[in-house]
C-alpha cells in the first residue's frame, strides 16, 4: 500500500590512540577514551554524510566523485551499495571476475539479485552469449525482458521451439519490452499468434486502457481486421457518440473490432449510456463477440454501482470472463442481494481463484441461504481459523468467542544482539537511519526468507526494539502456528493516542486501527499523494482542520509531528464518523478515498455492511476497510474494551441521505 520508512540507530566506528610506554598508558588511554567518545557521534556523521553524497553521485552518473568517495568508505556498514552502484554505472566495461566476486559476496541478498539481472541484460544486448549462458541458471527472477533475452539465447540452439516460453508474455494488456518484439515477429510469421491471439492482445490493451499498444495491434493485424489509425482516432474522440451513430461497417471484422473497442471505451466512463447504444447493436455481432460485449458492459456496470448489473452479467452467460469479471459478477450479485447468483458466480470461479476468503465467505452465506446449512458450516468452520476480516466474519456466524492466544517467544537479550550483528540486519538498520526505505524493506525480506516461527517472532521482536514498527507487524504476521498479537498490533505513541483519541470521544482502539494500516505506525512517513505521518493527513486536510481547530499559526510541515498528526487524525475521523452516520465502514472509505467517493458508493436500497465493503469500486479501499475493520477487533481486544462484533459494526448502509447526512465544506 505504502512504502513505509523506519528510525533506527546509527553505527559505530573506531578510533585508536597511541601506546608510547607504562607510564602514559593510563593517562593516554583515558584521553583516547574521552576522545573516541567524543568524536564517534562526529565520525559516524560524516561516514554517513560520506555514504550520501555517493549516493547523490551515483543518481548524477558522477562516476569519478563516486569513486572518490568509495575509497573513504571501504569499512562503512553500507560499503556493498557504494561498489554496487560503481558496477552500475559502467556495467558493459565491468571487469567479469570482480563482479563475480561481488555477487558472490552478497548472495542471496538484493544487490546481487538485481547487479546479475542488469548484467544478464547487458551481456545481451552486446550479443555475449556464452557468459550469459553462463550466468542465466543463477538466477530465478521474473524479468519479462530477461525472459525475452534468454529465449532469443535458447532459440540459438533449440530453434523456434524456445518461442514457447514466452508465448505467455503475448497475453497482456501491458507494453512489453524490445526485446520481446522480435520473438513476437517470428512468432507471428510462423503462425504460432494467429489472429485470434493477435485480436485477444488488442482487446487486453483496450480493457487496460492500454490505448497506444491497442492501436499499434490493431494497425498490423491482416486486411481484413486491419483497423486504422485515423479509425482509432474518430472513435477516441467520442466512443459514445461512435456507437449511437453505429460508424462502422458491421460486416467487416475490422468494423465489428472498432466498435467493441468503442463499447470498453464508452463503457468505462458510463456504462448504462453504453448498454442502450450495444442493444440495438449487439445483434448483428457473432455469439462469442456479443457475449463479450455483454460482458464488459456487466463487468463496468457492476463497478459503477448500477442497478441491473447484476441482470446484465446473465446475457453474458457463456462468455469468457477473466478474473477481475469474475469477482465483479459476485459483487453485482451482492449489491443485488441475489444469493442465487452469488452462488452461480463463485461455483465459476477458477478453482484457484474461488480460494480467496471473499468468496469463501460469500459462498458459505450462499449455501445457507440455499439451505445447505451443513456444507456452509463446514465452510465457515475452514474459514474461522484464520484472522482475516472474513476469518472473523466466519467465526461469528458460528458464535466462536473472539479470544486470539498469543505465544510471545521470551527473546534473550544476547539472541536479539546476535540478530542485530548480522551484516544484512545491520544494512536494515542503517538504511533505515539514512531514510533509504525502500532498500530497508528489500534487505529485510531475505532476512526472514524460511524462517519458523520462533525465530520470525525474535525477528520481529528485534524489529520493534529497533524502532522498525513496520517491520515488527509484517514479521510477526509471517508466522504459521505460534502468533504473537502483541507484535501484530503494537501500540507505539500510546500517550498521544490516547490524548488524541479522549479529546474527539473516540475510542484509542480506533485510531490504532487507522494508523496501523496507513503508516505502520512510521512517524515521519510521506506517501506517494503527498500525505503525511501516523495518520497519513494531506497538507490541503491538515491546513483545513487547522482552520476548525483554530490553530492560526499552522504549518504544514507540523503534520508530521505526533502530537499534531494524531490529534488532526482524530479530528478528521470523528468528522466523518458524525456526517455517515456514525458508521466506521462509511467512515474508514471515506478516510482512504474520499467523503465524496464514500458517498456515492452508498447504495439504492439498504444493504449489509459486509456486502457493501465487498463492493467498494476501489481495489485498495476495499482492501484497506477490511484491515481496519479487522485490525480494531485486535486493538480493542488487546486493550480491553468490551467485544462488539464484526457485524454489528458493520452493521446495514443506508442509501445517500437517507438520514440527513451531509459532508459539505469536507476536503
Amino acid at each position: 500500500m505504502w512504502l513505509l520508512p523506519d528510525h533506527s540507530f546509527a553505527q559505530n566506528s573506531a578510533v585508536n590512540a597511541h601506546r608510547p610506554n607504562l607510564l602514559s598508558l593510563v593517562v593516554a588511554a583515558g584521553l583516547a577514551l574521552s576522545a573516541a567518545v567524543a568524536l564517534m557521534p562526529q565520525a559516524r556523521a560524516q561516514s554517513d554524510a560520506d555514504f550520501l553524497a555517493a549516493k547523490a553521485a551515483f543518481d548524477k552518473g558522477d562516476r569519478k566523485t563516486l569513486d572518490g568517495l568509495a575509497a573513504k568508505l571501504r569499512g562503512h556498514v553500507l560499503a556493498p551499495y557504494v561498489e554496487y552502484w560503481q558496477f552500475r554505472l559502467d556495467l558493459d566495461a565491468a571487469d567479469a571476475k570482480e563482479l563475480q566476486a561481488f555477487l558472490a559476496r552478497e548472495a542471496g541478498g538484493p544487490l546481487a539479485d538485481e547487479l546479475r539481472v542488469a548484467w544478464l541484460k547487458s551481456l545481451a544486448s552486446r550479443a555475449q552469449w556464452d557468459a550469459f549462458g553462463e550466468e542465466l541458471g543463477k538466477t530465478s527472477s521474473e524479468d519479462a525482458e530477461l525472459a525475452c533475452h534468454a529465449a532469443q539465447f535458447r532459440r540459438r540452439s533449440e530453434g523456434d521451439a524456445a518461442l514457447a516460453a514466452v508465448r505467455p508474455l503475448w497475453f497482456s494488456g501491458r507494453s512489453q519490452p524490445e526485446a520481446c518484439t522480435p520473438l513476437f515477429d517470428a512468432m507471428i510469421a510462423n503462425g504460432d499468434l494467429d489472429v485470434t491471439d493477435r485480436i485477444a492482445r488488442l482487446r487486453l490493451a483496450s480493457e487496460t486502457g492500454n490505448v497506444r499498444l491497442a492501436r499499434v495491434i490493431g494497425a498490423a493485424l491482416p486486411p481484413r481486421e486491419r483497423i486504422a489509425e485515423r479509425d482509432f482516432a474518430r472513435v477516441d474522440r467520442d466512443p459514445l457518440g461512435a456507437l449511437a451513430k453505429t460508424e462502422f461497417v458491421l460486416k467487416q471484422p475490422s468494423g465489428r473490432e472498432l466498435a467493441l473497442y468503442a463499447l470498453e471505451r464508452a463503457a468505462r466512463k458510463d456504462a448504462q449510456a453504453a448498454r442502450e447504444a450495444w442493444v440495438k447493436l449487439r445483434p448483428l455481432f457473432p455469439e462469442p463477440d456479443r457475449l463479450y460485449g455483454n460482458g464488459r458492459v456487466a463487468f463496468h456496470a457492476a463497478r459503477q454501482h448500477v442497478t441491473d448489473a447484476n441482470l446484465w452479467y446473465r446475457e453474458a452467460a457463456g462468455a469468457t470472463l477473466s478474473e477481475e469479471q469474475h469477482a465483479w459478477r459476485v459483487r453485482a450479485a451482492l449489491r443485488a442481494q441475489d444469493f442465487g447468483d452469488v452462488r452461480a458466480a463463485v461455483e465459476a470461479m477458477p478453482p484457484s481463484m474461488a480460494q480467496d476468503p471473499a468468496w469463501r465467505y460469500w459462498h458459505a452465506r450462499a449455501l445457507a441461504a440455499d439451505g445447505r446449512a451443513d456444507e456452509a458450516r463446514q465452510r465457515y468452520e475452514a474459514l474461522a481459523k484464520e484472522f482475516s476480516f472474513y476469518g472473523l466474519l466466519a467465526a461469528e456466524t458460528l458464535d466462536l468467542p473472539f479470544a486470539p492466544a498469543s505465544r510471545p517467544v521470551a527473546a534473550a537479550p544476547e539472541a536479539l544482539a546476535a540478530f542485530g550483528r548480522k551484516p544484512a540486519v545491520a544494512r536494515v538498520v542503517k538504511l533505515a537511519a539514512l531514510d533509504m526505505r525502500m532498500e530497508s524493506l528489500r534487505e529485510w525480506i531475505p532476512v526472514v526468507r524460511g524462517l519458523e516461527d520462533e525465530e520470525l517472532l525474535v525477528a520481529a521482536e528485534f524489529a520493534k526494539s529497533a524502532g522498525l514498527h513496520d517491520r515488527a507487524i509484517n514479521t510477526a504476521e509471517r508466522t504459521a502456528v505460534r502468533h504473537d498479537f502483541g507484535l501484530r498490533y503494537l501500540m507505539p505513541y500510546k500517550t498521544q493516542f490516547t490524548a488524541a483519541a479522549r479529546g474527539e470521544d473516540l475510542d484509542e482502539a480506533v485510531l490504532f486501527s487507522i494508523a496501523r494500516q496507513e503508516s505502520r505506525f512510521v512517524a515521519d512517513i510521506v506517501s506517494s499523494a503527498g500525505a503525511k505521518g501516523l495518520m497519513q493527513i494531506m497538507p490541503a486536510t491538515g491546513r483545513w482542520i487547522a482552520g476548525k481547530l483554530g490553530d492560526n499559526d499552522f504549518r504544514p510541515s507540523q503534520i508530521t509531528d505526533v502530537d499534531t498528526n494524531t490529534r488532526y487524525g482524530a479530528f478528521y475521523f470523528r468528522h466523518l464518523l458524525d456526517r455517515l452516520d456514525n458508521q466506521p465502514a462509511l467512515a474508514a472509505a471515506a478516510y482512504n478515498a474520499g467523503p465524496g467517493r464514500a458517498q456515492a458508493w452508498r447504495p439504492a436500497a439498504p444493504l449489509e455492511g459486509a456486502a457493501w465493503v465487498e463492493t467498494i469500486p476501489f481495489n485498495e479501499t476495499r482492501d484497506y476497510v477490511k484491515k481496519v475493520l479487522a485490525n480494531l477487533m485486535f486493538y480493542s481486544h488487546a486493550l480491553g474494551r468490551p467485544a462488539q462484533p464484526l457485524k454489528a459494526t458493520l452493521a446495514t448502509v443506508a442509501p445517500r441521505g437517507a438520514n440527513g447526512s451531509t459532508l459539505a465544506g469536507t476536503p
